[in-house]
């Protein structure tokens, strides 16, 4: 079952929502005299802005150059190859940045074996430029979204769903991530009625029609016939 990206930005692994806790502590003073800021005051040191990406889906990582002409080499997070081989407009988004920044990509083609892309940016001419974009990640608008087939969907849409036993209807627990393999893997935490070992809050389930046949998106529900066994592994 293929599966678009997740916007990896917005929840890592996962697709909650990033958020930021702050708070300014209270300066010790021996005197009513009102504290002088040094550059070591909180007040100096503002956090750098978090990026506002709810609009925008990552596709991929850029992990290190390839060869000496600028080419790069990048770690994907879509199932859709022409995200990397197919010339056109992508997003680069920098570390310290808050939006991404239009690139043109030029080539690209995949390597089987390491599961990365090797991909061509305009004006990434040398190994320097292109070490200098180490990190860096590659995103579309998340209004770009391919069309997808029969039993293709979104990782955005599943990430949330219920899973239930389908022969007794049984809460099993919520998706919480999507786990990339050779066969998609479910990441489903378990509900805390379904849990027989406290100790096992989630469960890796194969992401294939025979152990999960019911993908109901309007219903918020995945139905599974799990072999004997499978929900006591440990993920």
């Amino acid at each position: 079952m293929k599966h678009e990206e997740a916007n990896k930005e917005i929840g890592s692994k996962s697709t909650e929502a990033q958020k930021s806790r702050g708070g300014r502590g209270k300066s010790k003073r021996s005197s009513p005299q009102p504290p002088i800021p040094s550059p070591q005051s909180p007040a100096s040191n503002p956090q750098p802005p978090v990026p506002n990406l709810d609009n925008w889906l990552e596709i991929g990582k850029i992990v290190s150059p390839q060869g000496l002409s600028g080419e790069l080499r990048v770690y994907p997070v879509s199932d859709f190859p022409e995200r990397f081989e197919v010339p056109g407009k992508r997003w680069l988004l920098r570390s310290g940045d808050t939006e991404p920044q239009p690139i043109e990509l030029l080539t690209g083609r995949y390597i089987s074996n390491k599961n990365l892309y090797v991909i061509k940016l305009a004006g990434v001419e040398t190994c320097d430029r292109a070490e200098a974009l180490r990190g860096c990640k590659l995103m579309v608008p998340a209004s770009d979204r391919p069309q997808l087939g029969e039993d293709e969907y979104h990782v955005l849409d599943l990430i949330g769903l219920e899973v239930f036993m389908q022969a007794s209807g049984e809460l099993v627990g919520t998706v919480v991530d999507i786990i990339p393999a050779g066969n998609d893997l479910l990441e489903v935490k378990f509900h805390e009625s379904f849990a027989n070992d406290k100790k096992q809050k989630t469960v890796l389930i194969p992401f294939v029609e025979a152990i999960a046949p019911v993908v109901d998106l309007k219903s918020n529900r995945i139905e599974i016939t799990p072999p004997p066994g499978l929900l006591e592994i440990n993920n």
